[in-house]
């Protein structure tokens, strides 16, 4: 059984923490929170506040990292380089250039494994998704659409300030809600050659990072790709994820997938497991992220979702930040 810490007791280890305790694979045997009321969130394991001792001390063999933006370069390299293989919370970086960081850090640890937690890759929806336009049944991909229309209240802001600080954060709605729809519309878009973006706040929050992003993209297979992220909508509505072929389209919505053929007859195909609670639109898939991360290092496989994988959606936000402030067509080979 695999020993497994976290560092980070903030919001997202709450759904980390469960999936841990319930798998058959691994054993939480440490936390780690430089905030020391935190200490009894899981109270029958050693709490640490300095995850450089925590290191030290305890035998591990995974640690998940579910920190701020800003720390996860720091705390990934400082697993890595004691041999503790890592699932780090998304996004990879604060932007494309950390991002380089860690891809440097994977090359140079090659024997160990990073595991980013993009779980959207793992929802029920998706994977049949690619499934049918990898099958070639419906024609080549003309277009994909990704809307991200969610909202985040000041409070949001106001109790954990470093999500509204560019320099903590690397950013708003792009890195901190809307990465996870950039990463699956270039798995399905493959390579991007231009992008087309603008960002702003709507919102008069007085934090300088972005509420609102568009972007056109244009992929070198000649697919066109439309992405709209805001978190100034009423309510945190559905992810809507859209994949436009020549014989038909795919659509996820309200966590559902539904498949439109030529003469606009729609067929439910398949629905996502939800989280209860508010929270469904997280969705449900980190437990078979982290499960399979866990099966990679039993056996010692490579079918996680790399650092090198990840650096794709981090080169996209930058695209689009700077297409924003230049007002020009960025092209992504800059970023490469």
């Amino acid at each position: 059984m695999l020993k497994v810490a976290i560092i980070g007791l903030g919001d997202i280890s709450k759904i980390h923490i469960p999936a841990i305790q319930d798998s058959e694979k691994a054993e939480l045997v440490a936390t780690c929170d430089i905030d020391e009321s935190l200490k009894d969130t899981v109270p029958e394991v050693p709490f640490y506040t300095d995850y450089e001792e925590m290191l030290e001390k305890e035998s591990l063999d995974c640690v998940h990292i579910c920190l701020p933006h800003h720390l996860h370069y720091p705390a990934t390299k400082a697993c890595v380089e004691k041999g503790v293989h890592v699932i780090q919370e998304k996004p990879l970086a604060r932007n494309a250039e950390e991002g380089m960081f860690l891809t440097e850090l994977e090359e140079k640890y090659n024997d160990v494994k990073i595991c980013i937690s993009f779980q959207n890759r793992f929802n029920e929806t998706f994977i049949k998704l690619k499934e049918l336009v990898d099958s070639g049944e419906y024609g080549k991909v003309k277009g994909i659409k990704g809307l991200v229309t969610w909202f985040r209240p000041k409070s949001y802001y106001d109790e954990k300030p470093w999500r509204g600080t560019f320099r903590q954060s690397g950013g708003g709605v792009m890195i901190n809600q809307a990465i996870h729809t950039l990463d699956l519309m270039q798995l399905i878009g493959g390579e991007i050659d231009t992008i087309r973006g603008s960002i702003d706040n709507l919102f008069e929050y007085g934090y300088d990072v972005e509420d609102t992003a568009t972007a056109n993209i244009q992929f070198n297979n000649g697919a066109t790709g439309l992405f709209f992220a805001t978190v100034t909508n009423a309510t945190n509505s559905s992810v809507e994820f859209q994949v436009l072929l020549e014989k038909g389209k795919l659509t996820i919505k309200d966590s559902i997938l539904t498949k439109t053929n030529e003469e606009g007859k729609k067929e439910r195909v398949i629905e996502d497991e939800k989280l209860p609670g508010k929270k469904f639109y997280y969705g449900a898939s980190h437990d078979k992220l982290i499960n399979h991360f866990y099966s990679c290092i039993e056996n010692d496989t490579d079918d996680y979702i790399h650092v090198k994988d990840a650096q794709t959606s981090m080169e996209m936000i930058s695209a689009i930040r700077r297409s924003s402030e230049i007002k020009q067509t960025i092209k992504m080979e800059v970023y490469k």
